[in-house]
């Protein structure tokens, strides 16, 4: 295997520029501008996560946040699409070597959506792979995707299905446009179908890999996170950026407005209130995140026995350090986190909502798109405040006798 030239990628704040520029088209027309599809190729999101061998960054969750959040502050659309580049890059990474080769053999920047939860459709067995056919929902960024992962059942086997994960051409899947939601609404989060479309073997894995992680010795930390450990930390990123803009947004609708007495309206301590909190709790997550995203690289940097999992945690009053890898601990951790940086979040842009005035109900303004966006996000199933509560409290309470 031999490593794939890469141009020079542009920095983040691209990203956001291009992303600024057109998310008021985005929203209207329920798609990704050209340019801001092509701006996260170029700042280097759909490598992110690609081996390294193949061209490809192998990068940190860490690495992500700022990224994501910068464009999310502009267009929580695109941060959504380009997380989720990002994140799927990272599953293709599970592929057979030679899967990888069919996908990254050229370029490590191919774009690759995905709907793998729940699997759906009918897999069949054919000579050297399988036959696939069916529909599946919530297939985010397809329609500017080069390749498609979808989940499926595999029947072919003794005793329990087999939860299999398989790569398909985007020419080979048809897309229905069922994604008309009221927020995120340029994700282009549609539903997919193939009919009868073959999969070679080399294209398709179990998802045992992904919860297990990457188990080669070589492989990048990256690789080696289990699935558990990120998903909801991916999915919670669009969100801090969301909140940045709509406390910018808010920002710009306050300060120019008056009192009654002719005073400026900022003299106001409801409003100075509202400011002080909302930024405190947009940081606070922020915090949250970064704490999450640093202990999923801690989890991939060692799992032979010292890695500390972002180092010390709290535990009721004391604090101890974990000496071991800890998968089911360090989840439950990033569960916890990520859900009540979400909620911190939802709940600033609902103050600053509240406290907008008039003006910030207008449809196309800056505050109620990220209202309605944030709420979107919030709604994911891997970001809901009660398994992430019962996955941690599993971690702390003794199981019952």
């Amino acid at each position: 295997m031999t490593v794939v030239d890469a141009p020079v990628l542009l920095p983040a704040d691209h990203l956001r520029a291009v992303a600024a520029r057109h998310a008021d088209e985005a929203e209207r027309t329920g798609r990704l501008h050209p340019e801001v599809v092509g701006a996260m190729t170029a700042t280097g999101l759909a490598r992110h996560f690609v081996p390294r061998h193949w061209g490809g960054t192998a990068g940190s969750f860490a690495e992500l946040v700022d990224t994501v959040a910068g464009a999310g502050a502009a267009c929580a659309s695109t941060a959504w699409c380009a997380v989720l580049l990002a994140a799927h890059g990272r599953l293709a990474a599970h592929l057979p070597v030679e899967g990888q080769r069919e996908l990254w053999g050229d370029s490590p920047d191919v774009r690759v959506a995905a709907a793998i939860v729940p699997p759906a459709g009918r897999l069949v067995r054919a000579p050297g792979g399988w036959s696939l056919s069916g529909e599946w929902a919530f297939a985010s960024g397809v329609e500017h995707a080069d390749w498609v992962l979808l989940a499926s059942l595999d029947h072919s086997g003794d005793g329990a299905p087999a939860y299999r994960v398989l790569a398909v051409r985007r020419e080979e899947v048809g897309i229905r446009e069922t994604w008309d939601a009221v927020g995120l609404r340029a994700t282009g989060s549609h539903s997919v179908t193939v009919d009868g479309v073959y999969v070679p073997e080399h294209r398709s894995f179990l998802r045992e890999a992904l919860v297990s992680g990457v188990a080669d010795a070589d492989a990048a930390p990256c690789h080696r996170v289990p699935y558990q450990l990120v998903a909801g930390l991916l999915f919670a990123l669009p969100a801090l950026g969301a909140a940045r803009g709509a406390l910018d947004a808010w920002t710009g609708l306050v300060g120019p407005r008056r009192l009654p007495d002719g005073r400026p309206l900022t003299d106001d301590p409801t409003v100075q209130q509202t400011l002080s909190r909302c930024a405190a709790e947009t940081e606070a997550a922020r915090l949250l995140l970064e704490a999450a995203a640093t202990r999923a690289d801690g989890a991939g940097a060692d799992r032979t026995g010292t890695a500390a999992f972002g180092g010390h945690e709290a535990t009721g009053t004391t604090v101890r350090a974990a000496s071991r890898p800890d998968v089911t601990r360090a989840a439950a951790l990033n569960q916890r986190d990520v859900a009540l940086a979400v909620d911190l979040l939802t709940g600033a842009v609902e103050r600053l909502m509240r406290t907008g005035g008039a003006r910030g109900l207008n449809a196309g303004g800056g505050l109620e798109r990220a209202w309605r966006d944030i709420h979107a996000i919030a709604a994911h199933a891997a970001l809901q405040p009660a398994p992430a509560a019962a996955a941690y409290a599993a971690t702390v309470f003794p199981p019952a006798s």
